[in-house]
């Protein structure tokens, strides 16, 4: 792939790389984000992180929250297959940010560059007190850093964290979580009683290739039929020519 862009700031490396329309985030040697436009479903982790909104009715998803943003590629596919009237994403790193409106071509959204455990701390205020602007249908927790040239959850999710999630979320609404593997996933404050107790809708889905636990948590049902009727074909677990290779499996 071709180096298109470059910059060192403070011991981290940033580079955006592309291949014919396909463009790519790396830090530090990590790869954190890919898109194309003209070929948008390609089976990738961000694909994976897209498909639960689909266990949602069509345009019941109105306000997303994205918990690190990278290069904006599942902000693109959201815009794309989702439509919600608004995204707010937050990323510490400005340089990721600023990669997304640069190189990805993140428009239309609220992009903030802050800490989400202090965003979020605060949305929660604002939900306490009575803002019900401050709620979410979709949140989407894919904070992940870098150590040694490897990924890994840069906010634990433990019990006050899912529980601070679950304050920003509307009644039917829906979060999304990624972890690095499906034991992080089950240690985690999703399966803590007093949190799992109040989730109707409890899911995992992985891929082959990747390590990577995605939890998918809702107060209401969640309904594999409702999934494959509204899944696009090219990531659709239904359809046997899909190109996402997901296993989804309920978590008990």
């Amino acid at each position: 792939m071709a180096l298109v862009w470059q910059k060192q700031v403070a011991g981290n490396r940033y580079e955006v790389r592309n291949h014919g329309s396909t463009v790519r985030l790396y830090s530090n040697g990590v790869f954190h984000s890919q898109w194309n436009p003209n070929d948008p479903l390609k089976g990738s982790l961000w694909e994976l992180l897209l498909l639960p909104a689909f266990f949602m009715p069509e345009f019941q998803i109105q306000r997303v929250l994205v918990l690190g943003v990278g290069g904006g590629a599942l902000i693109r596919l959201l815009q794309r297959f989702v439509g919600p009237d608004k995204i707010v994403g937050v990323d510490i790193d400005r340089h990721h940010l600023s990669v997304a409106r640069r190189f990805f071509g993140v428009r239309g959204v609220e992009l903030v560059c802050a800490d989400a455990r202090k965003f979020v701390a605060d949305s929660c205020k604002d939900m306490l007190a009575g803002k019900e602007t401050a709620s979410f249908d979709l949140i989407v927790d894919d904070l992940f850093g870098h150590c040694d040239g490897v990924a890994e959850r840069a906010i634990e999710a433990d019990h006050p964290w899912c529980q601070s999630l679950l304050t920003l979320l509307s009644p039917n609404g829906l979060v999304v979580s990624n972890f690095g593997s499906r034991a992080e996933l089950r240690a985690s404050g999703w399966r803590a009683p007093g949190i799992k107790s109040n989730l109707q809708g409890a899911w995992s889905a992985e891929l082959p290739d990747y390590e990577n636990s995605i939890g998918i948590f809702s107060r209401a049902p969640l309904q594999r039929t409702s999934l494959n009727e509204r899944a696009p074909a090219a990531i659709n677990p239904a359809n046997p020519a899909r190109r996402l290779n997901v296993r989804l499996s309920r978590l008990r």
